[in-house]
Formats: structure tokens, sequence, C-alpha cells
């Protein structure tokens, strides 16, 4: 199958509150063109810790950290980078604020819309949030990706919309909690056209040490956009 290759990890760091060594070792040992972080640093500091990870892992910021209310967009020097743009989502009194990143990229002559959020681990705000993000994924033109900790697994409502018209893996391998994973709550979904060659849970030993979720792992196949 032809296409131009691009290898996307989705990863809930925890708010880099466990083991930073193994962390960071993982990332750059998955070398990924584009991550996809949720719990990303969202507070004092933000940019320049978002930067200090970025330059630890071998990547570069696209976009994400506080306007986007933690979720972050970090990239290979494969990518470049056209335009960026944040969602939030209606804040329910008493509960987290949350949102969503979204950048278009291009890659060896492929051009994509990648996009990350984090849904509420309340059953009650999850599916508003779901359709929130949903609409805007839909506005995309072109090929998107989508990756999120959803918070729930794909029998439930909020996964259903976000996948609804979207490929992903069929695969119910759990991703939460690392130390013991018994629930897929975590995920990467693509637009018809583009071709998961390869979609993986990291589940090593240094993979349950660095965080509390496992790192989705996706090896694409983006349509060119060149003639």
């Amino acid at each position: 199958m032809s296409g131009v290759p691009l290898r996307v990890v989705s990863y809930n760091v925890h708010g880099l509150r466990d083991d930073r060594a193994a962390l960071v070792g993982l990332i750059r040992e998955l070398a990924p063109d584009v991550l996809v972080v949720q719990e990303a640093p969202r507070r004092f500091l933000w940019r320049q810790k978002c930067a200090f990870l970025a330059a630890e892992t071998g990547l570069v910021v696209a976009a994400g950290g506080l306007p986007s209310l933690g979720n972050l967009l970090l990239v290979s020097l494969r990518v470049a980078i056209r335009r960026t743009w944040c969602l939030r989502y209606p804040l329910t009194p008493g509960r987290h604020l949350r949102g969503a990143v979204f950048a278009e990229g291009a890659v060896h002559g492929a051009t994509f819309t990648v996009s990350g959020s984090h849904l509420a681990t309340d059953p009650a705000e999850r599916p508003a949030q779901a359709a929130r993000w949903k609409a805007e994924l839909s506005a995309v033109e072109g090929p998107l990706i989508a990756a999120a900790d959803l918070n729930e697994g794909p029998g439930g409502g909020a996964w259903r919309t976000v996948e609804d018209g979207l490929l992903s893996s069929g695969d119910d391998v759990p991703t939460f909690p690392a130390t013991l994973p018994q629930r897929r709550i975590d995920g990467i979904f693509v637009s018809p056209g583009t071709a998961i060659e390869h979609y993986e849970i990291i589940s090593t030993e240094r993979a349950r040490a660095a965080s509390d979720h496992l790192p989705v792992v996706a090896d694409l196949l983006l349509p060119s956009s060149e003639p």
C-alpha cells in the first residue's frame, strides 16, 4: 500500500508525576512524528515545562498547554505545522475544565490535521464534550487524526460518538491502569483514506513506570497530496 508514513503516539503522562526518566526514554524509543499528550503542563510555568518536555524527548512544541487545558501536541522535525487552534468545553461548576488541541501539518507531500483531547471522568459530562469535539473534528477537511483519553471504552456513548465515521483498531487491549491494565480508555482514530499499518499498546516495564496510562502507537500511511 502506498502513502506517506507517519507515526503517532497518544499518551496520558499523568501530569509528569511518575518516573520522568522512564517516560522520556520510552518516548525517545518510540520516536513519534506526532506525540499527542494528555495531562501535560497547564498551570504555573506551563510554557517552560512543555518546552522542556519537548527538548528532553527530541521533539518540538506544536500547540497546546494551558490554552487547550493540558492537551499538548509535540512533533518531530519531519513535520511542518501550518496552523493551530484550541477548543474549550463548557465548564460544569465544580468540575475540571477540559478542552482539545488541533494542528494542521504536512510531511513529505502529505497534509493532515491532528487533534487531541481528554474527556471527563464524570459520565454525565462526557457525552456533551464528545459531541462538541466531534463537531469540530467533523468540520476538518482532508486526512484527520484524533487521539484521546476518553475515560471510557469502546462500548461507551462518548467513544462511539468520536469513532463514528473514523477508523481505529478493533483490538480490545486495555490501556489503564498501567500497572495492571483493565480498561481500554485511550485511542487513536483516523479518517477513511488513511491506512493504519500497525496499532499497538506499549506495556513494557518502562511503560508501567512512566505513567498511569500505557501509550498508544499507530503507524499510519497518509494519502499524498502531491500529484
